[in-house]
């Protein structure tokens, strides 16, 4: 079968982009934003919160070794589809947690996947279902970040290292390569 890709916002992509990068079946994440009405934005002009883009990752996987379900168990077990736009201390509809469906198959898959969430909380799982836009790609320093920077980034050390030992800890049988 032909690779296929997701698209997905929750939280700073920074996160979700080192979670993925770490899961069997996926080929690349990319780190951008989508979203919003604003042509080419910048990260700066993303953050201000008026664009309306969310900072996104797109994957790229193998459906033959992960499921799009199974991509969006993990996107809803990295972060809190509960917060409506925000994820922590990251506040801003730049922060939503949102799916962007590539076809009418992923969309229902999605429907299913915000049901089986919500029944693992109390609060109402705010996550939307957002027709696919425009995608633009992250500024470079943003892409691979927590790979190159994370040891050297205090927020990477507060938020980015928690969720992906998280990850890591619940998720071992989908890991690329064995963590100590």
């Amino acid at each position: 079968m032909a690779q296929e890709i997701a698209t997905l916002a929750g939280g700073c992509f920074w996160c979700v982009e080192a979670v993925f990068d770490d899961v069997i079946g996926i080929e690349s994440v990319e780190s951008g934003y989508t979203g919003g009405t604003v042509a080419n934005p910048s990260y700066k002009r993303v953050c201000e919160g008026d664009t309306g883009h969310a900072e996104a990752v797109r994957v790229a996987f193998d459906p033959d070794v992960i499921s799009y379900d199974d991509l969006l168990d993990i996107f809803f077990h990295i972060h809190n589809p509960t917060q409506l736009n925000r994820q922590g201390n990251d506040v801003g509809t730049q922060y939503r947690s949102a799916v962007f469906p590539h076809s009418p198959a992923q969309e229902a898959s999605a429907r299913s996947a915000i049901a089986r969430a919500q029944a693992e909380y109390e609060e109402p799982v705010v996550t939307t279902i957002e027709p696919l836009a425009l995608w633009y790609v992250a500024e470079d320093y943003h892409q691979e970040y927590f790979e190159r920077q994370g040891s050297e980034n205090a927020y990477c050390m507060a938020v980015v290292a928690p969720k992906l030992q998280k990850f890591r800890k619940s998720y071992a049988a989908r890991l690329k390569r064995q963590t100590a």
